[in-house]
């Protein structure tokens, strides 16, 4: 059985643990390896992640993960297998997404502003009913405190800057998934369904009940749906 090396990667304040489930229920089939890309733009960041990867590989990308993943597509497109692009958009951001950011990087700046960051953010990166999850609300807000402040901020900035990637999106060969929550607020599903409609025969997957972190919000889902995509042909 062919192994494939599967490069993931986290978004804005996530580590490595937002694929953990991923990782462990995969290993049979992949050598997956959750990455945290450095950088200041899109590009550093691709560049991070083409330096530390193989010369060629499966990659998933979640949220700022995704923008990251376009730009490898854009730079070294020979050297990526398939891709996943989980909660995320091929849109720069909107003049309100642009506002929203540079509200939430003011707040993480001041003294202890990171945790009122984290606090905010909670209510909006998990569905509705699962607000009430104690154990889920402390590993993200674990998870972004592991990250810290300057961390969030940079990727931020970066984020807001992205370029527009949507005319990119016809260039994509590979096999491709892209997964989106119904209820996500940050990267609603219509952006989901406008990469799944440019990229040729890709597999959309909508999961109920799931907001903007679907590989912690409904891990077993996004498991079957990574295992399905590592088989396609």
């Amino acid at each position: 059985m062919t192994r494939h090396p599967v490069i993931l990667l986290p978004g804005i304040a996530c580590d490595a643990h937002v694929w953990r489930a991923q990782c462990d229920a995969l290993a049979d089939i992949a050598d997956c390896s959750a990455i945290v890309p450095d950088g200041d733009s899109m590009d550093d960041m691709a560049d991070d992640i083409l330096a530390r990867a193989p010369d060629r590989f499966a990659l998933a990308g979640l949220s700022m993960g995704g923008y990251v993943a376009l730009a490898i597509l854009r730079r070294a497109p020979g050297r990526v297998s398939r891709v996943c692009l989980a909660n995320t958009s091929a849109r720069p951001d909107s003049e309100a997404q642009q506002a929203g950011r540079l509200a939430s990087i003011a707040e993480a700046a001041k003294p202890g502003g990171f945790e009122h960051v984290i606090t905010r953010l909670l209510p909006v990166l998990i569905h509705p009913d699962r607000r009430q999850d104690v154990a889920l609300r402390a590993n993200i807000s674990d998870m972004m405190r592991r990250s810290g402040g300057q961390t969030f901020i940079r990727q931020q900035k970066a984020a807001g800057a992205r370029p527009d990637s949507r005319r990119d999106l016809v260039t994509i060969t590979v096999p491709a998934c892209i997964i989106a929550g119904r209820a996500d607020r940050v990267t609603p599903p219509e952006h989901a369904v406008e990469m799944a409609n440019a990229i040729d025969r890709a597999n959309l997957q909508v999961l109920e009940n799931c907001a903007h972190l679907t590989p912690l919000e409904a891990p077993a889902q996004v498991t079957r749906i990574m295992r399905a995509w590592l088989a396609e042909a």
